[in-house]
């Protein structure tokens, strides 16, 4: 049986820490430094960089790492895979060898693509392969308004390349676990069938894909996270059967534990069945234990055979936006909102209607009997869009500066004085037969075809809820912030919102099993009260995940939310104050 391999993470997203690559090669022993660089935002920014820039469309600041440490990788026999090739992976392997050239070096670079269907989009969606996403997911949109499709590919480019000699391996959108399966299946020589050793890599991926969130980055109860100015970055360590050590590097800032890796596994997921081109990892599965400092196993995991679908991340140029703030001081705050909106829409040329979209919402930020100016201000937020740019233009802006003298008392704009409409993307999930999705590993002037694993058809469908699993504590109860008792993760999948919740002690969960239901996450977010929300339990990490569609509308991009990726929802939430058992506060 063959030793476990340790792969390290150096990126969680095209802007992460640039020193991170140095700090994992020099700061203890790896076998593969690899990272994640391609948020969906991502690839609609690369799209843009592309544009101007042809054969530029991957994330540079990968290429200015591997400056710094590629002799080193070298040296010590790391292996480098990297999905930062982005929608040009050709273009970054190019780079990396100019770079290598530089530094008299030589390493065996490869690149794998096939993921990118822009040029067929028409054709899949004519012959009806190319279908929507889901019931929420908006449809497939404006066709030929996309500016970049790309498939979600799995780990098996990757293992070829790998077999093939190469020290390092490029990737347009492959899966965020991807980077890390792939080292794994071809270190331990897996099948294409060992589908619970692949899941266990699969999860492993997902905890350390987003780098430090993995060792207290974004956690909730981080106050309890040593070091947090400087967190080290996470690596796994994958053993033949898929389960996995979890740590970081001896002396670094942080922590692993059990919460911060339950906290990890629920960011950015749907239900229990984790979808991918390679195998379904089944996290209702998943067992962590603390084994020592700074080390959590993960093991436990099921998997089975993928759909025989795969994932397509469309971004569409959906026209143009502009974006207004203006500042409600001291009293009578609803009213200054009213007066404002009054005065504008009569200096502006246009009406709301005018639109394709006008998003208007007070945000009240306010404080009863401030001790600052800044305490004492709310926010009235106008957001419009539509695809002619001149529409969402100077004049729109302007007509609110024209009032500057002439509404509401202490106006003034806090951001989106007189500006241009900018353009957004729209993004757009799709979903294609894997069969027509073949991966290609370039390396040393070959090009390797590599099939998509085929798949047995969707998972069997599971109830969304369920009981609560055993009886609800009773007793007396105070009032305390929510937070005081769960931790949470949230974030964004396109239009729709995750939001995961955990527990830290087998007492509590039970009690919020039955509290935190879906109508009364409503009550407690009343941004989400007419939105659709699915939950779903997890009892073995004691947690649970919400689903809330369309929250973040149409994507990232083009998000009217101050937040518009959910990156704080959980926090909100549990900053609310419930009833609680006081049996459950005292333990």
């Amino acid at each position: 049986m063959s030793d476990p391999i340790r792969i390290a993470n150096c990126s969680g997203f095209f802007g992460d820490r640039l020193s991170a690559a140095r700090e994992m090669v020099d700061g203890g022993p790896i076998d593969v430094l690899t990272g994640d660089w391609l948020a969906e935002l991502t690839m609609l920014i690369l799209a843009r960089i592309r544009a101007k820039r042809p054969g530029r469309g991957f994330a540079s600041t990968f290429v200015t790492q591997m400056e710094e440490v590629m002799g080193t990788c070298l040296d010590r026999g790391i292996t480098v895979v990297s999905n930062a090739g982005g929608l040009d992976p050709a273009g970054c392997a190019e780079q990396l060898a100019e770079v290598a050239d530089r530094l008299g070096v030589s390493p065996r670079i490869a690149y794998v693509d096939g993921d990118d269907l822009l040029p067929r989009v028409a054709e899949l969606a004519a012959s009806g392969d190319l279908r929507e996403f889901g019931p929420h997911s908006g449809g497939l949109g404006d066709l030929a308004a996309l500016v970049s499709a790309n498939a979600y590919l799995g780990c098996w480019g990757i293992v070829e390349a790998l077999s093939a000699g190469a020290d390092i391996v490029v990737t347009g959108r492959v899966t965020d676990a991807a980077v890390v399966c792939g080292p794994a299946a071809h270190h331990h020589g897996w099948r294409r069938d060992d589908f619970d050793a692949l899941a266990g890599a699969v999860v492993a991926g997902h905890v350390i894909e987003c780098s430090a969130q993995a060792t207290g980055g974004n956690y909730s109860f981080f106050e309890e996270i040593p070091g947090i100015e400087r967190i080290g970055f996470p690596w796994a360590e994958i053993a033949a059967d898929g389960s996995s050590m979890i740590g970081k590097h001896d002396g670094t800032g942080g922590a692993v534990t059990l919460g911060t890796i339950t906290s990890q596994i629920l960011y950015e997921i749907g239900g229990p069945d984790y979808l991918g081109p390679d195998v379904i990892a089944h996290f209702d599965t998943i067992d962590l234990e603390q084994v020592a400092t700074d080390r959590v196993r993960i093991s436990g995991v099921r998997g089975s055979a993928p759909t025989g679908s795969v994932k397509v991340a469309m971004n569409e140029l959906g026209g143009y936006r502009n974006d207004l703030v203006v500042a409600l001081t001291g009293l009578d705050v609803e009213a200054k909102a009213e007066a404002a909106l009054a005065a504008f829409w009569h200096a502006s040329p246009n009406d709301a209607s005018d639109f394709a979209s006008c998003t208007t919402r007070v945000v009240r930020r306010e404080h009863v009997d401030p001790t600052s100016n800044e305490a004492a201000t709310a926010e009235l937020r106008i957001s419009v869009k539509d695809p002619d740019e001149r529409l969402v233009g100077r004049a729109f802006s302007n007509a609110m500066v024209e009032t500057a003298l002439s509404s509401i008392p202490g106006m003034y704009l806090l951001s989106g004085g007189p500006s241009a409409g900018q353009p957004y993307g729209v993004y757009r999930p799709a979903l294609v037969p894997a069969a027509l999705v073949p991966q290609y590993a370039h390396f040393d002037g070959r090009t390797i075809l590599v099939d998509t694993p085929s798949g047995s058809g969707p998972p069997a469908e599971r109830p969304i809820d369920g009981p609560p699993p055993a009886p609800q504590p009773s007793g007396p109860t105070i009032p305390i912030p929510l937070g005081r008792l769960i931790g949470t993760r949230s974030g964004d999948k396109g239009g729709d919102a995750n939001l995961g919740v955990f527990t830290r002690d087998d007492a509590s969960y039970p009690w919020v099993v039955g509290e935190l239901t879906v109508e009364r996450l409503r009550d407690l977010l009343p941004e989400i009260a007419d939105l659709p929300v699915e939950r779903y339990l997890l009892p073995r990490l004691r947690a649970m995940n919400f689903v809330i569609r369309g929250l973040l509308e149409e994507g990232v991009a083009a998000s009217t939310r101050s937040d518009p990726q959910a990156k704080s929802l959980g926090e909100w939430l549990r900053a609310r104050v419930v009833e609680v058992p006081v049996d459950l506060i005292d333990s």
